[in-house]
């Protein structure tokens, strides 16, 4: 059975457990990483359809911007790895991005993981000048110019919807050539994505057709046709609640990573959230 790593996925506001508690938590515990949320605001028009159905959970509305918070977290912790899950790149100024990537991961001393994706609520993305047709070939695009200024010391892009001269842009990021990129979608196409231009695949559960055992089966041949090694892609998870038989299923599928959701509390609640997360790795029989 694959061995499997341990993060948290979490929505971080005004009314969670703050940085300089929740890092040192993570550590203490045991737990390898932490991936926070992107919204810059959701419309109140409200027209597009919650992915899970039902209303929108109000963290969605006051979720903090992830690099300030992680930047936050950066300084309480030592070796918990920061990752964005995922970043709204479509949303986002490419060229402030990389500078944002960049710095994080230096002064995080290169613990920064770049999970992005395309989102899914329409009206935010056309609030920042972004169709929803178009919006994966501009994702690919964004990265792949923003991975020309972490790794080029006169870098210019010239695409179809993303265009740029040559550009001096520093600091560079300390991870080399560039932190991992992490590709949130659901199957197969988020899968072909991670393949042809990421590290890691974050799956959409119950998404894409088949049981997720199945959909990485199929990610790791296709990348094999692709002339890549699929365990160069590593696999996270999102997952809530913590369930050991979910968990033993999981390792059993091949997912690298399983990411607990830690709601958006502070106290003792967020504390017990992170215990019984642990406790059900340990009852699975997949805590180090």
């Amino acid at each position: 059975m694959r061995e499997m790593k341990a993060g948290i996925a979490h929505f971080p506001t005004t009314y969670s457990i703050p940085p300089n508690e929740l890092g040192p938590a993570l550590e203490e515990r045991g737990f390898e990483s932490i991936w926070v949320a992107e919204h810059s605001h959701i419309p109140l028009s409200r027209r597009t359809p919650t992915p899970s159905g039902g209303e929108l959970p109000q963290q969605y509305y006051d979720t903090f911007d992830p690099f300030v918070w992680l930047t936050a977290l950066a300084g309480h912790t030592e070796t918990l790895l920061l990752g964005t899950g995922i970043c709204l790149i479509i949303q986002r100024d490419p060229i402030h991005t990389a500078k944002s990537v960049a710095s994080l991961d230096v002064l995080s001393g290169g613990r920064f993981q770049f999970g992005v994706g395309a989102g899914w609520n329409e009206e935010e993305m056309n609030d920042h000048g972004t169709p929803l047709e178009g919006r994966f070939k501009l994702m690919r695009e964004r990265v792949a110019a923003m991975r020309a200024m972490w790794t080029e010391d006169a870098p210019e892009f010239h695409g179809d919807l993303v265009d740029y001269p040559p550009m001096g842009i520093n600091p560079k990021p300390l991870q080399k050539p560039h932190p991992p990129i992490h590709v949130g979608g659901a199957f197969p196409g988020g899968a072909r994505r991670a393949i042809e231009w990421g590290n890691g695949w974050i799956p959409i559960l119950g998404r894409g057709g088949g049981n997720l055992a199945e959909q990485i089966a199929a990610m790791r041949q296709m990348a094999r046709d692709a002339g890549r090694d699929p365990e160069e892609i590593e696999v996270s998870v999102y997952f809530a609640p913590p369930d050991p038989d979910e968990l033993t299923t999981f390792a059993e599928a091949g997912v690298d990573r399983v990411a607990f959701a830690l709601p958006s509390v502070a106290g003792d609640e967020a504390l017990d959230a992170l215990d019984n997360a642990m406790a059900a790795l340990d009852a699975a029989g997949l805590a180090n």
